[in-house]
């Protein structure tokens, strides 16, 4: 079964419709092996994936003609990460009292990227010797970063490529707790969001074009218009082959591009290849998307608060 190589963002049009959808999906993937739906955690969306956007709008079509459901797709949301580009101190004192038992904890230590090649992992290092942080509060410092890395905080996207090495701290004998420790890194993150220098990452996909030669320039002109960057050419008979990379986020629509220009002759092949930092204008989009958000969301609790 071949590997599907486009994917859409795919939902029934109203909650009435979820059940017809289910029983729709099972008989369809069923019938057809390269025709995928499932469910993407990280970006928590259904994702149908197929041959090709024709492909995947005839199963949408079909779904409202035998099932009654309608469906709307878009454009899946692609998965960016967010990376930091260079080191940057942290010292983060959490201290709270309201009577009772209060909270403390203070971590000290370094943010750093980690080389190019661990660019989709993040590390955790106790540098710590002393007493100054006793050992079985250091896991929630650990735990602290690890949520934080999920959550993104410079663009809301999940945290890649980098080190958090823990090197000193304080605790109070009795203030002093794992939560507390968790809390102060947590803030220690966000200092270092705010204080250090991020980027955002996008997934490259390399795309194989084949296409009857006279097509050539117009598969140029696609790639061109996409970002790509052409990595390998090659001509047999009256056939063209064309490879480049291009990010992911710049691929939609790009089938229907390439039937178009090709008078439905040309085919191509996707498949990922590495992640690298964004583009200016991606990288913008990004950002702004995830600080609008915020924005909303403050504007949400002022009003719950009035």
């Amino acid at each position: 079964v071949p590997e599907p190589v486009i994917s859409m963002s795919i939902k029934p049009s109203d909650k009435k419709s979820e059940n017809n959808f289910g029983k729709a999906v099972a008989r369809f993937t069923k019938e057809d092996p390269t025709y995928r739906v499932w469910f993407d955690n990280e970006n928590k969306e259904t994702i149908a994936s197929g041959m090709g956007e024709l492909h995947l709008e005839i199963y949408a079509q079909r779904m409202e003609r035998e099932y009654a459901c309608k469906v709307e797709m878009g454009k899946p949301r692609v998965a960016f990460k967010e990376t930091l580009l260079e080191p940057v101190t942290y010292d983060f004192w959490h201290r709270k009292q309201s009577g009772g038992r209060g909270e403390y904890a203070r971590v000290i230590g370094v943010m750093e990227p980690l080389p190019v090649e661990q660019n989709m992992t993040v590390d955790f290092r106790d540098e710590t010797s002393g007493p100054n942080i006793p050992k079985p509060f250091v896991p929630g410092v650990k735990k602290g970063f690890l949520d934080c890395c999920e959550k993104g905080g410079y663009a809301g996207q999940r945290v890649t490529g980098v080190r958090m090495r823990l090197q000193d701290g304080a605790h109070h004998i009795v203030d002093s707790s794992e939560w507390a420790f968790y809390q102060a890194s947590q803030s220690a993150f966000q200092d270092c969001v705010e204080d250090g220098k991020w980027t955002v990452l996008e997934p490259i996909m390399t795309v194989e074009v084949n296409i009857p030669s006279e097509f050539t320039s117009a598969a140029f002109s696609i790639f061109n218009k996409r970002a790509g960057l052409i990595i390998d050419q090659d001509g047999r008979d009256d056939w063209y082959t064309i490879t480049a990379e291009v990010p992911l986020n710049n691929m939609f629509g790009f089938s229907a591009d390439l039937r178009g220009s090709t008078q439905g002759k040309g085919e191509y092949t996707m498949e990922y290849c590495r992640y690298s930092p964004a583009s200016p204008e991606t990288h913008e989009s990004v950002v702004k998307k995830f600080r609008d958000s915020l924005e909303k969301k403050d504007e949400k609790g002022k009003k719950k608060k009035n």
